[in-house]
């Protein structure tokens, strides 16, 4: 179902509201629509659960984490769990500090996620099974490799289990699991960590493919996931001599413009574990 998950994106185009990064969060916005989605911003605790009742899916990304913006992300996420949206949450850092790991363990726990998206150093960090991270970035040991593949995935489908929601580990390969199935992404380049907020944009492109997907969220995450990867894999391919990662971020977010169903289904790299 790749292309009719692009497709239904396309053809309702849903609006997300993303509590994020703020580094990012105009590339967030700008992701969003490329893939076709509509954004829309709002991190006050007074303002996000009325514009939240009117979004389909709802990101909560800790990047940048602040007092004020947890409350904010508790009170959106309880009027998103109570509509049935969509609540994607990204643990940036979790593992780096108590105030990252407390917090994502807090959201987990008071609401109904749909999808956790982390890198394994994150992932880890909320089974407790990781020492601490590289800062938001995965530590260099916790790579998940064609030789560790089956191990990574039994942690992420326990882990699916345990949430009750999709779990999707990001890296070198991706992972997306629930508790009895685990897909593993192998689209991407290694130059789109070369530029800052690749994840941070992925959550909103995940939001909203889950949320006019919502019978198949794992296969919706899994084609959100490929298509983002994919469009890395385009990019790449257009750069020039000159060209650096700032010209690859331009062509990253074309690419995602300009994605079709049947590029999707031609080019994803997704496989059963």
């Amino acid at each position: 179902m790749l292309g009719t998950a692009l497709e239904n994106v396309r053809a309702t185009t849903p609006l997300v509201h993303c509590i994020t990064n703020y580094v990012t969060v105009n590339d967030c916005a700008n992701a969003l629509l490329a893939c076709g989605g509509s954004p829309i911003m709002a991190d006050d605790e007074n303002d996000a659960p009325a514009i939240t009742q009117i979004c389909g899916g709802l990101v909560l990304n800790i990047g940048t984490l602040n007092a004020r913006t947890v409350a904010t992300m508790h009170k959106a996420g309880k009027v998103a769990g109570e509509l049935g949206h969509t609540i994607v949450l990204d643990p940036v850092g979790a593992g780096a500090s108590a105030m990252r790991t407390e917090t994502a363990a807090a959201l987990i726990d008071e609401l109904p996620i749909t999808v956790v998206r982390g890198n394994m150093s994150e992932i880890k960090a909320l089974t407790g099974a990781a020492a601490a991270t590289r800062g938001v970035d995965a530590n260099p040991d916790d790579a998940v490799t064609d030789e560790n593949l089956a191990e990574v995935a039994a942690i992420v489908r326990e882990l699916a289990a345990k949430l009750g929601c999709v779990v999707a580990v990001t890296g070198a390969i991706d992972l997306v699991a629930t508790a009895d199935r685990a897909l593993a992404v192998r689209n991407g380049r290694p130059i789109m960590g070369k530029i800052t907020g690749t994840g941070c944009m992925l959550d909103t492109i995940i939001a909203a493919y889950v949320a006019t997907n919502p019978e198949h969220a794992l296969e919706a995450t899994a084609a959100a996931i490929a298509g983002w990867g994919l469009a890395g894999e385009v990019a790449e391919g257009r750069m020039g001599e000159l060209d650096g990662n700032a010209s690859f971020r331009t062509y990253l977010i074309d690419a995602a413009y300009n994605m079709t169903a049947d590029q999707l289904m031609n080019g994803a790299q997704i496989e059963e574990l």
